[in-house]
Parts: C-alpha cells; sequence; structure tokens
C-alpha cells in the first residue's frame, strides 16, 4: 500500500476526532464564560445591594479564568483566528500560503510540544498550595495550562495530518534544521553577551512573525530557544510567567467586554444609536461621514473591541453611503482611520491591559480617555469634510423634528450606556472587571423589554466567539510576559531604559522617540502584545522624566492604533477592508489623508498634556 493510500484514512479519522474535540471544547468554554459572567454579577449584587460580600467569589472567578483562557486559546487555534500577520505571505504563490501555513501549524505545534511537560511540572508543584477562601489546591487552577497545551497540541496534529505529506515532510526539516543549529551554537551564542538577544527576538522572532506564524506562538519560541540555548534557567518559568501574565483578574474584563460587544449588535441597540445620529446629519454633505465618526465613538465605549465596532457599524451606513455615490475605497479608509481615533475611548481592552501591566489607574485611563478620541475625531471629520465637498445631497431628506424627536427616544436606553459604564468605574459602584456584568444585564433588560429584539438562538455562538477572541488575546498576553520576563533577566531593560532616557530634548524627546516606536509596533505586534512586552519598562522612564502616567497612556495607545489601522502591514486595516469587503487595493489609495490627520491629532495629544489629563 502507498504512503498517500495509508494516509487517507487517518485524514477522515482526524477529521472525525477534530469536529468531536472542537464541539467538546466550544461547549465548555460557552459554559465558563457564562458561569463567570454569574459568579461577578452575584458578588456586585451580594457586595452592593445586599451589603454583604461574599469572599469567594473573586477566588472562583479567577479559577475559572485561566480555564476560560486556556479553552479559548484551544478554540482560537482551530479556528485560525490567533493573531497573525499574513500581509507578505498572502501575496505569495499558492504552493508557498499552503506550506506558510503547515509552518505556522508546525511551529506552534513545537512550542507546546516543548511546554507541555513543563506545564505539567509546574501545575504539579501548584498541588501544595491551598486558595484562601475555597481552601481548594491551586492545581485545580494551575491544571488547566497543561490541559489547554495538550489539546492545542492535539489540535495542531489532527490539522497537520490532514495537510500534504511533501509539506509537512520540508517544514519538520526546516525545524529540526534550525533547533539543530541552535544547540549546536548555544556555546558560542553564550559568549556573545547580550548580542545573543538580537538572533532570538529579533531575526527568529521577526522570521517567525513574518511568515505568518501566530504572534502568541513566535513569542514563545523565542523565549523558550533563548532560555534554553542561553541560560540555565528552568523552563517552568515560562509556565509561571504565562500564568501571571494570564491570570491578572483585571483582565477578565476582556471576554465580558467581548461579550458586552457582540451583545449590543445582537439587541439592536448599535443600530438604534447609528439611526438616531443619521437623523441629525444625514442630510449634510459628508453627514454620514460624521455619522460614522460618531457611532465608532460611542460604540467603542461599549464593545471595547474594534473588530465589533466596525462590524456593528459598517453594515448599517455603507449602504446609504454608497448609494449617494461615495467611493467604496474612501468608506473604508475612514472606518479604518475612526478605528484608530477610538482607540483610547474605554472601555478599550488596551486601557484595561496597560493598568494591568503597569499599574497605572484604571479609572484615570477611563477618564483620560475620551478627550484625545474627540480631537483626533475632529481632524478626521476636517479631511472628511474636504473630500465630500462636492457630494450631491440635493435628493436627500431632512429629517422632521418628530423624526429626529423619535429617533432620540429609540436611542435613548443605547445613549444611557456608555456613560452608566463610564460613571460605575470613576465613582466606585464597580470595578472596571464587574462593571461589564452590570453592562450586559442592562443590554438584556433593554433587548428583552425595551427593542424586542433577543435572538437566542444566537446566544451560544456569541459565547464560544467570547471564548475564542479572549483566549488569542491572553494567550499573547502569556506568552509575551514570559518573554517580557526574559528581555528583563538578560539586562535588556536597563539598557533600554539608559538609551531611551539619554535622548537628546529630555521628556520631549522621548515623547517623540516613543511615538514613533509605537507606531512601527503597533504596525507589528498589535496594541495588546507590544504595550505588554515595552509597558512595564518604558512607563518608569516616562515618570521619571516627569511625564504624567495617563498621557503617555493615551499617546502610545493612539501612536499603536495609527500602526495597526495603517497600510500595508497594520492588521487593523485589513479587517476593516473584509468588514467592507472591499479590496485592500482599492482603499489604499485614499487612507493617506486620513492617516495624516490621525498623526496631526496624536501630535496634538502629545504636545498639549491638558487632552488627557484636565478632567482627572
Amino acid at each position: 500500500m502507498s504512503v498517500a493510500a495509508e494516509f487517507i484514512p487517518a485524514r477522515t479519522s482526524a477529521g472525525l476526532i477534530e469536529r468531536v474535540l472542537r464541539h467538546g471544547v466550544e461547549a465548555v468554554a460557552a459554559l465558563l464564560v457564562l458561569t463567570e459572567i454569574g459568579v461577578l454579577s452575584l458578588g456586585v449584587f451580594a457586595r452592593f445591594v445586599l451589603h454583604r460580600p461574599i469572599v469567594w467569589t473573586d477566588e472562583l472567578a479567577s479559577i475559572l479564568f485561566l480555564w476560560l483562557a486556556m479553552l479559548g486559546s484551544v478554540i482560537a487555534l482551530q479556528r485560525g483566528q490567533h493573531m497573525r500577520l499574513t500581509a507578505i505571505i498572502s501575496s505569495r504563490p499558492l504552493v508557498w500560503r499552503a506550506r506558510a501555513e503547515t509552518l505556522a501549524v508546525g511551529a506552534a505545534a513545537l512550542f507546546l510540544a516543548l511546554i507541555l511537560p513543563h506545564a505539567a511540572e509546574y501545575a504539579q508543584d501548584e498541588w501544595f498550595i491551598e486558595t484562601p477562601a475555597l481552601g481548594w489546591s491551586n492545581m485545580i487552577r494551575a491544571g488547566a495550562i497543561p490541559v489547554g497545551v495538550a489539546l492545542m497540541l492535539a489540535s495542531c496534529a489532527i490539522h497537520l495530518l490532514r495537510g500534504r505529506l511533501m509539506d509537512l515532510l520540508a517544514v519538520g526539516g526546516a525545524l529540526l534544521v534550525l533547533g539543530v543549529a541552535l544547540v549546536l551554537l548555544g556555546p558560542a551564542l553564550h559568549g556573545v553577551g547580550n548580542w545573543n538577544l538580537v538572533l532570538f527576538f529579533v531575526v527568529l522572532l521577526g522570521a517567525g512573525v513574518l511568515l505568518g506564524v501566530p504572534i502568541g506562538f513566535s513569542f514563545g519560541l523565542a523565549t523558550l530557544a533563548y532560555l534554553a540555548t542561553t541560560t540555565t534557567t528552568p523552563l517552568t518559568v515560562v509556565v509561571s510567567r504565562m500564568d501571571e501574565g494570564m491570570s491578572a483578574l483585571i483582565l477578565l474584563a476582556v471576554p465580558l467586554f467581548v461579550f458586552l460587544g457582540l451583545l449590543i449588535e445582537m439587541t439592536g441597540m448599535a443600530l438604534a444609536m447609528v439611526n438616531f445620529l443619521a437623523s441629525l446629519l444625514g442630510h449634510v454633505r459628508g453627514g454620514l461621514s460624521y455619522v460614522l465618526l460618531g457611532a465608532m465613538y460611542l460604540v467603542s465605549g461599549i464593545s471595547g473591541s474594534k473588530a465589533a465596532d466596525m462590524a456593528a457599524v459598517a453594515p448599517v451606513l455603507f449602504p446609504e453611503m454608497k448609494k449617494r455615490g461615495a467611493n467604496e475605497g474612501e468608506l473604508v479608509s475612514l472606518l479604518s482611520a475612526s478605528g484608530a481615533m477610538s482607540e483610547t475611548i474605554p472601555p478599550s481592552l488596551v486601557l484595561i491591559t496597560i493598568g494591568s501591566v503597569t499599574g497605572v489607574s484604571i479609572a484615570g485611563l477611563f477618564t483620560g480617555g475620551l478627550v484625545p478620541a474627540l480631537v483626533l475625531a475632529a481632524a478626521l471629520a476636517a479631511v472628511a469634510w474636504w473630500r465630500s465637498r462636492d457630494e450631491d445631497v440635493s435628493g436627500v431628506r431632512r429629517a422632521s423634528k418628530k423624526e429626529v424627536f423619535r429617533a432620540l427616544l429609540i436611542s435613548l436606553p443605547a445613549l444611557i450606556l456608555p456613560f452608566l459604564i463610564r460613571a460605575a468605574v470613576v465613582q466606585g459602584v464597580a470595578t472596571a472587571t464587574e462593571v461589564s456584568t452590570i453592562g450586559i444585564a442592562y443590554s438584556v433588560v433593554a433587548g428583552l423589554l425595551l427593542y424586542r429584539k433577543f435572538d437566542w438562538g444566537r446566544l451560544y455562538p456569541m459565547l464560544v466567539e467570547t471564548a475564542c477572541l479572549s483566549g488569542a488575546i491572553l494567550f499573547i498576553i502569556g506568552t509575551a510576559t514570559g518573554m517580557a520576563w526574559a528581555l528583563t533577566q538578560s539586562g535588556f531593560s536597563r539598557s533600554l531604559a539608559q538609551a531611551m532616557a539619554s535622548v537628546p530634548g529630555g521628556a520631549h524627546g522621548f515623547m517623540a522617540i516613543s511615538v514613533v516606536a509605537f507606531v512601527i509596533l503597533g504596525s507589528i505586534l498589535e496594541g495588546i502584545p507590544a504595550i505588554v512586552l515595552f509597558g512595564p519598562l518604558l512607563f518608569p522612564i516616562a515618570k521619571s522624566l516627569g511625564i504624567n502616567d495617563v498621557h503617555y497612556a493615551m499617546v502610545v495607545v493612539l501612536a499603536m492604533g495609527v500602526g495597526l489601522f495603517a497600510p500595508p502591514f497594520g492588521v487593523g486595516y485589513y479587517a476593516a477592508c473584509a468588514i467592507g469587503r472591499v479590496s485592500p487595493d482599492a482603499a489604499m489609495r485614499r487612507i493617506w489623508p486620513y492617516m495624516g490627520a490621525l498623526i496631526a491629532g496624536l501630535i496634538l495629544v502629545a504636545a498639549v498634556p491638558w487632552f488627557s489629563t484636565g478632567f482627572l
């Protein structure tokens, strides 16, 4: 029997195993999201309504959260939704794209196979630690890591088994040669000091990212290769750093706000806000462009997810804008730019991450993020006005006062939600994690009783999507935390601090180089992994130079947003094109005036701290 003939039954069995595994993991992950919402809601209700706090709710939420993060990572891997850079490989011939896909899965499998025994050892070591409130062994929580790693490894194996044998052999051979070369070069690399960081964290990491290996796994492989080749550090440290990175309770806001964003779209709350803005401005030249900017400003305050924001706004506005003769490339350019503009609007997931890794007040970040986004929105509106000055609106009917008032009444419950969320955090009624449960409860009630639009059939897919997106984000935070620890232990952070602090111009020079650095980082790594890696290193430098923490946070988040949504590397730009169903080439020629407006607004925010700190 030929090799190919042997491979066919294996592929069939693999497909069956894959479906069973996928459905099982998705069901458990959906249940975990629901349970997390219930546990945190119970804690808020007991503390603020009954005035009798339940001591174990946060502890149970933390235990379940690590399981949610790891199972969500499994789902993201199964669906191919781990964050990765595909701009380069997508332009290659089909045969090379297939080989790059095999490399992406093979590299992930290699990292998982290397880390699995150390994850199991780490979980066993946690057996003797008892949780303070519930009295459970901490192995119950830490066991999520080896289980999740094993499930991801099984998913990778199934995917590779279903691929082309020649691609598998080529990729396996390349990874084997690379591993042997690093082992043989180990003594020489150890002798060159911190110059070996260039090989692992520039060459090796950069090659992985550019070749389409998911960012989280690229981080993990570079870190493992560095520690195993040039140090005697036990690799269980990588697992413990991943645990630390993914387990911060403040990050529980990530899945809850992702679910809230999906919920407001499903209940029609986002549509109600957009319709009200359209009734106000839809009749003027460029009016729908202003509506798009206003809608992104409002919706970003609820969902915290840029993809969810764009998906909620674009389908409502694009058809009418096209009827008025708007170029589809122009529409996507404005959509992409508005995504960058709204990065600082709370409850942005990047702001929550900054608060988690740098210790900056979440309430301060939520307060400081509103005006900088407004500055960039004004800059984009100026460009939209200029580009639409010849728009023909003679056939557009102006909404009557009665229609505007009716649209306001319909949208009022939705318009209240962003202010409710911000007020609850700023006034100390709820933490940044707990406030999402208030938003979820409010949205469910509004959807059921006021908008009468609650599709129960979409609830399960929304829960699974929440776990998937959250897992992809949290896995990056985990591996980036391990990488940041390795860089810190190497002495790189001290060298970086000295170099950044010695930039001519003091605080102004440091701010300028930070803007450039984070625009580049945002285009390559995206906001969350970039801030996890470099936030703990750079925020203390900024503080020592007299730069306010919140002001510096706003500048770096906006800079990363510009990089994230700017072609040709910005992943957010391609997400906007996909949501608008427009070719990236069609928008590439039209986006640059909007990018220029964003940069001008960013420079203004960096130069005037009051925009970020005036209301603190």
